[in-house]
């Protein structure tokens, strides 16, 4: 065990002084989140759709109705309440607003000193979109303010519900993506370094040394492991502190999916570098296998927009099921697949890899 930590920190060290790998390590990943970011967070003046449930019917309940429709940039849409529900879960409302039955009579009793409590109207949000519900509850506050006209208690009050959608934003959705990214690219990463290793024979220096070979192997995996948890923390943080993504999940199943995730991936890097035989030819077969993985997961968009052939494709990818598995956990994003068969896919992988870089990989 001691050979094995202290083969690790090695490492970890041979890595910290290759400035080339740390910019792709960390700093591409946050170059996109940025670049990404910036550009689709938006700007200027919002316009939200509302659903809109009159369970009252009153007049109280219409004049309510009118105060939303006058603010710019508000739009109501008259539902029920659950095909207003159905609306939002499928993003084609940003909330929705129930009145419900006995509005008027309560806002009445209130108005007239008679009333114990304060008439509510419910509002939907959706818990993964902070900023968003924001502008919500800005629009609802100004409305009641009118409607309450600083009576002390309030007339009317909002009565907060949340309800997930599948409508992430841009960057909720983008950020666990570009996490299971760099997840992938640590793994098969792997590749070039063992390659390169192996033409200078070092690989065969070290397999001739009283060190067994799964301290060497296991030191490597420990190395990865600890820069893929570091990924993910960085992601998280700018993810949730510079662009306001909400994370709503476990963290302990997040940092579970990335070591399935690194694992993964790193035994493909191992399958990669067994049958490379040179630097050069490591660094096209990653890129080969690299690039398509980056855009027909579903990490830059839904899977569901590409054509069937293609989807064919995405749905034997691993990097599918690792990103489409942190954005159901990190964002509550609308599901690929079940979290058990994203867990099945990435293991089936994971043996398979594993399987065939024993049997092949080379020391020299």
């Amino acid at each position: 065990m001691t050979a094995l930590l202290a083969l690790t920190v090695a490492n970890i060290k041979s890595y910290v002084r290759d400035r080339a790998a740390l910019f792709w390590t960390l700093a591409f990943p946050l170059i996109f989140i940025f670049m990404f970011g910036f550009i689709f967070q938006g700007g200027g003046t919002s316009r939200l759709t509302l659903g809109w449930v009159d369970d009252d019917t009153s007049a109280a309940a219409t004049e309510l109705h009118q105060r939303f429709t006058d603010q710019d940039g508000v739009t109501l849409i008259d539902a029920t309440e659950d095909e207003a529900l159905r609306q939002m879960r499928l993003g084609d409302v940003d909330a929705v607003i129930v009145v419900p039955d006995g509005y008027g009579e309560m806002l009445t009793a209130n108005t007239q000193g008679g009333g114990g409590f304060p008439a509510t109207i419910t509002i939907y949000t959706d818990p993964s979109r902070s900023a968003l519900a924001g502008e919500i509850y800005q629009a609802v506050g100004t409305v009641l303010g009118i409607v309450n006209l600083g009576d002390r208690p309030p007339l009317v009050i909002p009565k907060p519900e949340t309800i997930q959608t599948e409508n992430l934003n841009f960057i909720s959705y983008f950020v666990p993506s570009m996490l299971g990214l760099s997840v992938m690219q640590v793994g098969i990463f792997a590749a070039i370094p063992l390659v390169a290793d192996r033409e200078k024979l070092i690989l065969k220096r070290l397999a001739a040394t009283p060190l067994r070979r799964w301290q060497l192997v296991g030191s490597n995996i420990l190395m990865r492991l600890l820069i893929a948890m570091t990924q993910a923390v960085i992601i998280v943080l700018v993810g949730s502190f510079a662009f306001g993504v909400q994370i709503t999940g476990n963290l302990l199943l997040v940092a579970g999916f990335v070591i399935l995730g690194a694992v993964t991936f790193l035994a493909l890097g191992y399958v990669i570098a067994s049958f490379a035989n040179t630097e050069d030819s490591a660094n096209g077969m990653t890129s080969v296998i690299q690039f398509p993985m980056m855009f027909l997961s579903g990490s830059f968009f839904q899977i569901d927009q590409m054509p069937d052939f293609l989807q064919a494709i995405a749905r034997a990818i691993p990097l599918t099921y690792l990103s489409d598995a942190l954005r159901q956990v990190m964002v509550g994003g609308a599901p690929f697949a079940p979290l058990w068969t994203c867990f099945a896919v990435l293991g089936a992988w994971l043996v398979i890899c594993f399987a065939i870089a024993a049997r092949k990989f080379r020391w020299q």
